[in-house]
Formats: structure tokens, sequence, C-alpha cells
């Protein structure tokens, strides 16, 4: 008979958060990958450059530690930054036991995925990143590699006829024309062929010697290109391979190497042109960089994007606090300006859906795009990239530049005259401020532009977080 540990009741569930928010946000400052290679195959080469011109994304991550609101995988994770707390907390294989029984209280009756994708497509985001398995091995899709996954009797929502969530979710999404990445966690800590039982685990690498084991290691590499390969041929068009945990990698100290180039050449025979991202591992796999709650200083020589979350957790947590409308905007604004994408994160609850502040952020968010939007999409960065509180865009065919002049408030106040660098311009045809209707007189001399802001919308115009003059050249 199994021994159900239950949902723990809500104080509970509060104490056994794994670590403390400056510790998660420590912890989530991933390095970049300084060494870019180019891909060469056009095929990547145009699905890459389509996926720069979307600009915005969301990111979820999901699982059953939703059920203790907890960071994701990482309590199970024997490393020293984790603070694990609760009724389970003295006695580590007590704790992962109750961790990983989750799966028979996992129920999320709430899920609607196409309720996400209206507002993900109302706040301006054009593509979306889903975690089908992240580290703890948990798989939020059908696999037929192991019974620890949603779709599993041994888990309630099984019974559901949308239990194949990733599917679900990929399929909604894509109705609409997103462009779809599945999230696929290389080390996968539930695996006898990565965790062993016959030994404890130390830290995230797998817990055997490798070179000592190498069958058990080939298992493991089997059994990963098999989900992958499950992922790129029952889940519809792909257009990203968004890979984590790159302490497995192919120069990796301990051997955890798998075999990437056969897993991506599978993953591309069935999804033309895929995008890979094996994270903070420079190469061909590469295809992007993904600095981690983080933006660049200045714009980088190769795509990138900024993950990060809206609030202070990948999870989500009853807790948590999230940024302001403004200051999303202004960060979406920053990384557009430096080149970059950003991939907003949010977690679903364990019932199935988002915090009512998560709509409203996107809601807001999507009202400043509706207006402000064409300086986003499709946009590239331009010199001098930004300068004071001005940050600058440009179109596709360089016929229009943005100047995004964000405002300390919500509420935009503009003065008389804003000034800015414009470089390799020799005349501008017109100037407009995205959503006002206003009749607007410049000057350009010596590079520099000046532009005359009637007193009647200086400070009542309407405009929120930033205002975006369209400069027409």
């Amino acid at each position: 008979m199994r021994k159900s540990f239950g949902v723990l009741p809500l104080l509970v569930a509060c104490m056994l958060m794994g670590k403390d928010v400056s510790a998660q946000q420590n912890e989530g400052v991933h390095e970049m990958s300084k060494d870019y290679q180019a891909p060469k195959d056009p095929l990547v080469i145009r699905k890459l450059s389509k996926w720069q011109d979307q600009r915005f994304g969301l990111f979820m991550h999901w699982g059953t530690y939703t059920l203790w609101e907890e960071v994701e995988s990482w309590s199970i994770c024997p490393v020293d930054w984790v603070v694990r707390k609760g009724p389970y907390s003295e006695d580590y294989n007590v704790y992962r036991a109750a961790y990983e029984n989750l799966q028979h209280d996992f129920n999320p009756v709430d899920f609607n995925p196409e309720k996400w994708e209206k507002a993900a497509k109302a706040a301006g985001m054009k593509y979306v990143v889903f975690t089908t398995k992240h580290h703890d091995g948990f798989c939020m899709f059908d696999t037929k590699e192991t019974d620890y996954k949603i779709t599993s009797t041994n888990t309630p929502f099984s019974k559901n006829p949308r239990s194949n969530v990733t599917k679900e979710i990929f399929d909604a999404f894509r109705k609409d024309s997103f462009m779809i990445g599945a999230y696929f966690s290389k080390p996968d800590w539930h695996s006898q062929d990565y965790w062993w039982k016959y030994y404890p685990p130390a830290d995230e690498h797998a817990n055997y010697d490798v070179k000592k084991f190498p069958e058990r290691w080939k298992r493991f590499n089997d059994y990963t290109y098999r989900q992958i390969e499950e992922l790129m041929t029952g889940y519809g068009p792909i257009d990203i391979l968004w890979l984590d945990g790159g302490w497995v990698r192919t120069n990796s100290k301990r051997n955890e190497i798998l075999d990437m180039k056969g897993i991506v050449n599978m993953a591309r025979t069935h999804q033309p042109g895929l995008i890979v991202v094996d994270r903070t591992v420079p190469g061909e796999f590469e295809n992007y960089t993904t600095p981690e709650q983080s933006i660049p200083d200045k714009p980088l020589p190769y795509p990138w994007e900024t993950c990060m979350t809206m609030g202070n957790s990948w999870t989500h947590t009853s807790r948590d606090e999230f940024k302001s409308s403004r200051t999303l905007v202004e960060t979406l604004i920053k990384i557009v300006s430096r080149g970059g994408n950003l991939l907003l994160g949010v977690g679903p609850s364990a019932k199935g859906d988002w915090a009512p502040d998560v709509y409203k952020r996107m809601e807001d968010m999507g009202k400043w795009m509706d207006i402000n939007g064409e300086g986003i999409h499709g946009s590239r960065p331009v010199a001098p990239y930004s300068e004071k509180n001005i940050y600058f865009t440009q179109s596709k065919d360089q016929h229009s530049l943005y100047a995004f002049y964000t405002s300390e408030t919500d509420e935009v106040k503009l003065p008389a005259e804003v000034t800015f660098s414009v470089q390799d311009v020799k005349k501008v045809n017109k100037v407009t401020l995205l959503g006002s209707k206003a009749k607007l007189q410049w000057t350009l001399k010596d590079g520099q532009l000046t532009i005359r802001v009637p007193k009647n919308i200086q400070e009542k115009n309407g405009l929120k977080y930033s205002a975006a003059f369209k400069i027409n050249v």
C-alpha cells in the first residue's frame, strides 16, 4: 500500500521553501558562454532570424514541486545553498521520498492553456518555452520511458482528457502562430542511470564514476535520446529545443557527456531548422545564449535572450512579489535596444492557473505594446543604443528609428524638448509620438535631434511607462 504524504497545509508549505529569495536569485544568474559559434544550416539561420523578430516570449516552469510552492527541483539536490524546512527536512532520504511522492497528489484541475495563450498574445508575446522535464525528472509529457510523469496512473490528473499538458500547451499556442519551445533538462535526478540508488547523491552531477560504469551512462544517453525523439515526433512543429543543465557537456571533467551531435541530427531530421539552445555550453549547439535574471550592459555580437522571472521565483508561490508593470516594460525596452529577446518567466500553480497579478501585468504590458509594439517586434539595435533614460531601436528596413523615453512614474510626463543623438542620419522626414495625434516639430543639427513637445501633451498625453518617438528617415 502506498503511503500518502498528501498536500501540506499552507503554513507548512510556506516553511518548505527550499531557499530564500536572495539565494534563489544568486543561484539563478548563469554565466553566459563567451565563444559563440554561428550556425551554418540555412534553415536554422532563417528560423533564428525569425525568432529574433519575436523579441518577447513566455517561459513556464511547472511540475509537482508547485504543491509545496518549492523552488523547482533544487530542494532534492544536496548542495550547500539549499535550505530545507518542514516536517521532512531532518532526513534527506525521507524528504526526497516525500518529494517524489508528490506525483500521487498532482491534480491541476484548473488547467486551461487557451486562457494562458490569450493573455500572452494580448501582452505582445510571440513565442513560448515550456518545461517538459526539469532536473527532478518528472515529465510533463506522455513519455514511454518512465512512469514518473503526469500521464501516469500514479498521477490523479492522468484521468483528465488533457493530461498530456505539453501537447495541450503547444497546440493551444501554435494555433495563434506562436513559435514553440521545448525546455528539457539533460540531467535527470530521478533516473537510476543518473542518480543511482547504490550511492547517495553529493551534488547535481551523476553520483557514480561514469568511467567505471560506462554501460550505465550509455543507458542514460539512450534514455535522453529517446525522450527528446518523443518530443520531436509527437508534439507537432517545434521551433526551439531549450536544453538546461550545462554541467552535462561535451567537455565535462566528470565525463558526463551526451551524444549531442547524434541528438541534434535526429531532432533536426524530424524538425528541420530547429533552433538548439544547449545553454552555457559554447559550440555549434548553442544557437543563442541565455543570460539568466540579468541584462548585458551593451549589445552582444550574436543572438541572445534574457530569461527572467516576472516575480522572484520561477515557481508559482503565494509569497511571490511581482515586478511592477513599468519595470517590466522598461526591462523589455532595455533588452531589445541591446539586440536581445526577453523570455519572461511565470509559474502556474498546483491547481493549474497563474496568479491574478500575472494576468494584470500581462494586461498592462499588452496595452503598452498595442501602442508601441512596432518599435519592439521585428526591430534591430541601433547606435548609440541608449542615452540617459532614452533607448533606441530601428526597423529592419532601417527607414524608421524609435526612441523610447522611459518614465520614472507610471504616467509619462514629457519635457518641452527631448534631445538625443542620431548617428548617420542626414535628414529626418517625419517625427511622431506613438499613441498621439499631436504634430511635432524638430531640429536636426550636428547629429543631435531636438523634438519640441506641445504643452498640451507634456503631462496629459495618456501614455504610461514609456513614450516612443518614431523618426522616419
